[in-house]
């Protein structure tokens, strides 16, 4: 069929070709798929109202005419060059076409469906327009030709080809919504998997029933066996009644500002600290809220320890400084039975020396907060050889409220008399680089510093780890969310520490 093919005229070839138009027949069909039963009956009804054999439904591509539905032919792909529809598209406007003789007609006797077994004489098709371009037909076509045809035959078939341009809309759109579908049914199991995973519990507050429902682990964390919905009602007389005024409170502002509620309560039942997050997410014409989505995360663990460090701090705090002097009584009548009481004594001493400079410092700003700068220089310097050209820092202005100081004053105290002793402050050309900068993390504030020694003897890294170096890794412990990392590097020590403001 190919072989006998002609040239396709300059007109056809830019209408195939139009960006607009291929534009269009991309959005209303990405993807052919081969006949579709959806669209015989346009067919049949074309090839009842002409009365021919053979009738069409085509899609019209720039080197490819698919058939949607066709009768009277076995084919479903026809070369686009090789067509009767593609050279009524390139008439001006793509007007409804109709071809009484082809074999007389000098536009179509050369078409391989007209000189060829095919013998094709009658033709008559109407556009299918969308966004509009025309993207392809509803077209008849009969073996004997036609001397006449009936008026009414190409307003019939242009109102089918209407009519199949809104069954190829749709057909599209509810391809479209399936596919969404699919991806958020995938996306939502994909969260309710992640939420179990995490132990995070989700529910959501129905306003105007004043139904809630969750997941499973939102009825555990409330202590209920049931996962059924419950009512607003139930749900808050799950609540602790010593955090409930509290938690209604902040959700009753959360619903009024449509700002995020962020609370922390008791359940009833299980005796759980939950960590509550959540938002307005749907409102009515009015405004008013009427869907409520939320989190809880299980905190028990934190929030108990949190307690107990403050506690400890709190009784730290209004002690140590009176305990000191018998700290170190203790510490001198201990080490007499030591086979080296003196390096030992020197060793407890400058640890406790190291706290007292921290309480001293705290103390002459009321316990409110130091400088950073402020504790570096009281803690280093006195084992220095040079504090100006030994120790350099970069930094951010840092306050310290007292745990903090107290803590990071302990880590300072023993990473600077190990470099005294092994690192880089035992020889004059030995320097410590300080950086300390804030960083915000989800709103909060948090304290990255490292110190790297350089130039200072060579590290053994597979030393024993002493207790001054459990004791830098320990001395944040009471600050939650802290941390210390040292590493013994050939070329230095270096310490990572990380504190929340």
């Amino acid at each position: 069929m190919k072989d006998n093919a002609q040239p396709l005229p300059t007109g056809v070839a830019a209408v195939l070709g139009a960006p607009e138009r291929l534009a269009a027949l991309q959005a209303a069909m990405p993807v052919f798929l081969g006949p579709d039963p959806d669209f015989d009956d346009i067919a049949g009804l074309a090839a009842g109202l002409a009365d021919t054999p053979m009738a069409f439904v085509t899609i019209l591509g720039q080197t490819d005419q698919w058939f949607l539905a066709r009768r009277g032919t076995p084919e479903i792909r026809f070369p686009s060059q090789e067509t009767f529809c593609a050279r009524m598209l390139a008439e001006k406007g793509a007007p409804p076409l109709m071809v009484a003789d082809a074999s007389r007609d000098p536009r179509f006797s050369s078409l391989p469906s007209v000189s060829g077994e095919a013998h094709v004489r009658f033709y008559a098709g109407a556009p299918i327009v969308m966004d509009g371009q025309p993207i392809g037909t509803v077209a008849v076509a009969d073996r004997k030709a036609r001397t006449a045809a009936a008026d009414t035959l190409l307003p019939q078939l242009a109102r089918l080809a209407s009519l199949a341009g809104v069954l190829i809309r749709q057909k599209e759109e509810a391809r479209r919504r399936m596919l969404a579908a699919e991806v958020l049914s995938r996306d939502e199991k994909r969260h309710a998997l992640a939420l179990d995973a995490a132990n995070v519990a989700s529910w959501m507050w129905d306003l105007s029933t004043g139904i809630v429902s969750g997941n499973e682990t939102f009825h555990r964390m409330l202590g209920f066996r049931s996962t059924r919905p419950m009512s607003a009602r139930t749900f808050f007389g799950a609540v602790h009644p010593a955090d409930r005024k509290t938690t209604i409170d902040r959700l009753r502002n959360a619903l009024a500002t449509g700002k995020e509620y962020d609370g922390l309560f008791r359940a009833s039942k299980s005796g759980r600290w939950l960590l509550g997050r959540g938002r307005v997410h749907e409102w009515d014409a009015e405004g008013k809220p009427t869907l409520f989505l939320g989190i809880n995360v299980d905190v028990t663990d934190g929030q108990l320890a949190s307690e107990r460090t403050r506690l400890l701090l709190r009784e730290l705090n209004h002690r140590v400084k009176n305990t000191l002097a018998m700290l170190q009584s203790l510490a001198r009548q201990t080490l007499r039975q030591t086979s080296d009481p003196v390096e030992f004594m020197d060793a407890f001493a400058g640890r406790l020396q190291s706290l007292s400079e921290a309480h001293g410092l705290l103390s002459d700003h009321e316990w409110g907060v130091i400088h950073l700068k402020m504790l570096l220089q009281k803690q280093i310097m006195p084992y220095a050889l040079d504090y100006e050209s030994q120790v350099e820092i970069h930094k951010d202005e840092v306050e310290l409220g007292p745990d903090e100081a107290v803590g990071l004053g302990l880590v300072l105290h023993e990473l600077a008399t190990n470099a005294r002793k092994y690192g880089a402050l035992s020889v004059a050309t030995g320097k410590v680089v300080i950086t300390a900068r804030i960083v915000n993390e989800e709103g909060r504030r948090v304290l990255n510093m490292t110190w790297h020694e350089v130039g200072g003897p060579p590290v053994n890294p597979n030393g024993r780890r002493g207790f001054g170096s459990v004791l830098i890794e320990r001395s944040l412990d009471k600050i939650l969310g802290s941390s210390v990392h040292v590493e013994y590097l050939p070329k230095g020590v270096t310490a990572v520490v990380r504190m929340p403001l």
